[in-house]
């Protein structure tokens, strides 16, 4: 009889990948980089084990925002105070913060669980082409071949 294959804690191997996130629809950045938090890119992949890669994801600024959703996809936030609601546009996200943008849209695909936010401490996203993880030897990859 054959047993499934159960990966664990200290046999999981990191690695490190480089996305470029220049001219790439939001959405299909977001879903590659939380598929490769998550693990499920690797044939080891264990639902309630972390075994997913590092994403560092450059040039979070050029990232392309299809339709309308630069003026007409709103993002939301309250202080906690009456009447404190605040709103801004993807746009002027993108413009302002676009790290914040990058990282709200791969949070919203990952597991609302302990294990979704160890494993969302892996991403490392970055406005320019610049970053500083060049210690740890980043494997640069093609978002099309992971779609």
């Amino acid at each position: 009889m054959r047993q499934t294959y159960m990966a664990k804690k200290n046999e999981v191997e990191r690695n490190w990948i480089v996305l470029d996130a220049t001219d790439i629809p939001m959405g299909r950045l977001s879903t590659a980089v939380a598929s490769i938090l998550r693990g499920k890119n690797k044939p080891t992949f264990t639902p309630h084990v972390d075994t997913g890669d590092h994403v560092i994801v450059i040039n979070a600024a050029k990232v392309a925002l299809t339709g309308k959703k630069a003026t007409d996809k709103i993002y939301y936030r309250h202080s906690n105070h009456p009447g404190g609601i605040k709103s801004i546009s993807a746009g002027e996200l993108r413009e302002k913060n676009p790290v914040r943008l990058i990282e709200n849209s791969v949070k919203g695909m990952m597991p609302d669980t302990r294990l979704g936010r160890q494993q969302l401490r892996k991403l490392h996203v970055f406005a320019g082409a610049e970053h500083n993880h060049a210690a740890q030897q980043p494997v640069a990859v093609d978002i099309n071949t992971i779609i």
